[in-house]
């Protein structure tokens, strides 16, 4: 096979092109910062949320990660630590992860397309929704820890009370 042959129809199909679409009715701002990097700004109810969507080809895999606006001090890292273990244990996709250099909160998962397999518009958009569920779901649990003094358990307990019904 011609190799610009091949090149032109990786371009073609390349992941992070349909992101963009999903991305962009969404109306969210983002970057196309390389080709196998996307970066986007999403304003949620509780914080703003900067996620980075990669391409992996060495894995075949789309990566994202979505970090909070929020930084945890040093002091309160032990509580978020047990915070982020009572939370992962919860998830079916994904997970929490502190980046202890600079505190910084963020939810990462990736989806596999191994195999010559191809991502699909409805596969895009799930990655980027289940990314910004689950930091809508839980950002108030972080939030008690760091700033409202609770326990990871409190936190959850009270971040993820189901309402019933209307007022």
């Amino acid at each position: 096979m011609d190799s610009s042959v091949f090149e032109t129809s990786i371009e073609e199909n390349h992941p992070l092109d349909l992101v963009e679409q999903v991305i962009t009715e969404q109306s969210w701002p983002f970057e196309r910062s390389t080709i196998d990097e996307l970066n986007i700004a999403v304003t949620g109810t509780w914080a703003d949320y900067h996620m980075s969507i990669n391409w992996r080809p060495e894995l075949e895999a789309l990566q994202v990660a979505c970090a909070f606006d929020m930084k945890v001090p040093p002091h309160k890292r032990k509580s978020i630590y047990e915070l982020i273990c009572l939370v992962n244990e919860q998830m079916w996709l994904g997970h929490f992860d502190l980046w202890t250099d600079d505190g910084l909160l963020l939810f990462r998962h990736a989806h596999l397309l191994r195999g010559a397999a191809t991502a699909n518009e409805e596969q895009c958009e799930s990655l980027v929704h289940a990314a910004v569920d689950a930091c809508e779901r839980h950002y108030p649990a972080f939030q008690f820890v760091v700033w409202g003094g609770k326990s990871a358990k409190e936190a959850l307990s009270a971040a993820l009370l189901e309402c019933v019904g209307e007022a």
